[in-house]
């Protein structure tokens, strides 16, 4: 019995080793077995009548007209042409080659490359999006909520009502209604009919639909204050109603946690119950923040934000820091900008653009003003110009996408309800809240204009390893084109190239019609043409062929045989 487990062990290496072999002498030795496989035809030339067979066909292609040769290349033209239309679209669908994807994924295997299906399937790992010291497997497409997320109601249906466009896609909003059902509901949601009718309501595609369950939700109990968030968020049409609403949920969120807390560490089920009740006057505040932000009472808005994480200190994963920050920067408070980054800019914490940029701002802040590159040039960079440049450097790095939005290269859209860090939803979001802060930096966009692209000069490419962070996640494009509506133009890092199959389709494509044309108006001179062609072609082989045929006696398959 252990011989034959041992047996049965040992064949599986065996079989690796082989297959590994294999797929090590192609890779190498092709040279090797290209000139075995001419030899064994030279071998073979006489039983298989490979001189007759040439023969024939050398006076098959004598007697075709040119009409043949112009069908041929135009047919030959017409097909690369289809071809080059197909890759063209799936690459600007896709993103890739057709046919790269087919040889990666069909043909790598069977030649035993498979660490890149092994790589590619950590993509999606994730599961906090924090990245722990010398651990690789970090969050590169988890999709995070966005802080600053605008109202559906009081903001994102009025674009759609005068631009008749979608800013949300479905992708979006399906997240959404997965993050309220998680934040916003618990088991015992179906003991309580009001509960229950906003849990239904949540679960609703059609805005109608949901506003229609809130309003049912209200009738059943006045204190139901997820019904007063769904109708601020939703039916709302501006700020100034949608902060009403909130009001009344804030009366009603208070009341809940209230209660709640009371019985919280009586059971699994009361335990659950605070949660949710905890999520939704957390949400309810920030909201009111950002309310009171958007209606110009920014002090008040960063009050609410200091107490709410003074309160609740545990939860930090909402990022409401960073909706501090932004207020903090409208108010040109850039000592309590500063402190907060000193508090959240820290290595072990995940980071994001707003805190990269923010911390390069406030160091070309310090500088710009009287930057110039000419004198920058000549004289060299000081202390603080060079920590300015290395800030900017950094937040380039952790986000490609963000300049180009400051610098005004590209338009900008309306934020989505979730970005990917380090992704072109992530640069949106920054860009439309805090551009107006680059601005009133005098000399900033200049220096931020000046020193941006010197970035990919630092970072090694292909993209094996970054300077200053993991190295830049390949999956990003694939997820923001989910987020982000299908008018906005991704943008995509690294600069994708045209894959070599399309540059070789569009060659074959213009050789071949070039060809059909001049054989189509010229066909004795075409002729003349190929014929000294494929005579100057063959030359080589012909020689090489004459000169074996002298090395090696004629009767060696004769003898051969006989042994």
């Amino acid at each position: 019995m252990a011989d034959a487990s041992n047996s049965s062990s040992q064949s599986p290496g065996f079989t690796e080793k082989l297959k590994s072999w294999l797929s090590w002498s192609w890779t190498y030795l092709w040279l090797l077995w290209f000139i075995m496989l001419l030899f064994l035809i030279y071998i073979l030339r006489t039983p298989l009548k490979l001189q007759e067979s040439l023969t024939a066909v050398t006076v098959f292609l004598n007697t075709l007209t040119p009409k043949f040769y112009v069908a041929l290349t135009g047919t030959s033209s017409l097909i690369s042409g289809l071809i080059l239309i197909f890759e063209w679209w799936y690459f600007r669908k896709y993103g890739t080659s057709f046919i790269e994807q087919v040889s990666v994924s069909h043909l790598r295997p069977l030649l035993g490359g498979m660490e890149s299906s092994s790589a590619s399937s950590q993509l999606f790992t994730s599961i906090n999006g924090e990245a722990e010291p010398g651990s690789s497997s970090v969050s590169e497409c988890k999709v995070w909520r966005n802080p600053l997320n605008l109202f559906r109601g009081a903001e994102y249906s009025r674009y759609t009502w005068v631009t008749g466009k979608e800013p949300l896609t479905y992708y979006d909003m399906n997240l959404s209604a997965q993050d309220h059902q998680t934040f916003f509901t618990c088991d015992t949601d179906q003991l309580r009919p009001a509960d229950a009718a906003i849990q239904k309501a949540w679960r609703e595609r059609n805005t109608q639909s949901r506003i229609k369950a809130a309003y049912q939700a209200i009738e059943i109990n006045q204190e139901c204050a997820a019904a007063y968030v769904l109708l601020a968020e939703e039916e709302a049409t501006t700020i100034t109603e949608a902060e009403q609403r909130f009001k009344q949920a804030l009366k009603a969120g208070e009341a809940s946690y209230r209660q709640s807390q009371l019985i919280q560490h009586h059971g699994a089920q009361q335990d659950a119950q605070h949660r949710r009740d905890t999520n939704v006057l957390v949400y309810i505040k920030r909201r009111l923040a950002m309310c009171a932000r958007k209606l110009g009472r920014i002090r008040e808005a960063v009050k609410i934000m200091r107490d709410l994480m003074k309160e609740f200190p545990l939860l930090g994963m909402l990022n409401i820091h960073e909706n501090l920050l932004e207020a903090l920067l409208e108010l040109q408070a850039y000592a309590d900008v500063q402190a907060v980054l000193a508090k959240y800019d820290d290595i072990s914490l995940p980071k994001s653009a707003t805190i990269c940029y923010t911390a390069a701002l406030l160091k070309a802040r310090a500088v710009s003003d009287k930057f110039s590159p000419e004198t920058a040039s000549r004289r060299g960079l000081s202390t603080a110009e060079m920590n300015a440049v290395e800030a900017i450097h950094r937040a380039v790095e952790f986000n490609p996408h963000v300049p180009k939005y400051l610098l005004e290269m590209k338009s900008l859209i309306l934020p989505p309800e979730h970005i990917l860090k380090r992704g072109d939803s992530e640069a949106v979001a920054y860009a439309f809240f805090h551009l107006q802060h680059w601005k009133r930096v005098e000399g900033a966009l200049n220096l931020l204009h000046c020193t941006w692209e010197g970035t990919f000069r630092m970072i090694p490419y292909p993209l094996e390893k970054g300077h200053l962070f993991y190295p830049y996640p390949g999956c990003t494009e694939t997820a923001d084109r989910e987020l982000l509506p299908s008018f906005h133009e991704v943008s995509v890092y690294p600069k994708k190239e045209l894959p070599f199959f399309i540059l070789f389709t569009a060659g074959l494509c213009s050789f071949t019609a070039m060809l059909a044309l001049l054989t189509h108006q010229f066909p004795e001179l075409m002729g003349v043409f190929a014929k000294g062609f494929f005579s100057t072609l063959f030359a080589p082989l012909n020689f090489a062929m004459e000169k074996i045929e002298n090395f090696m006696p004629s009767s060696f398959w004769h003898q051969l045989t006989r042994i």
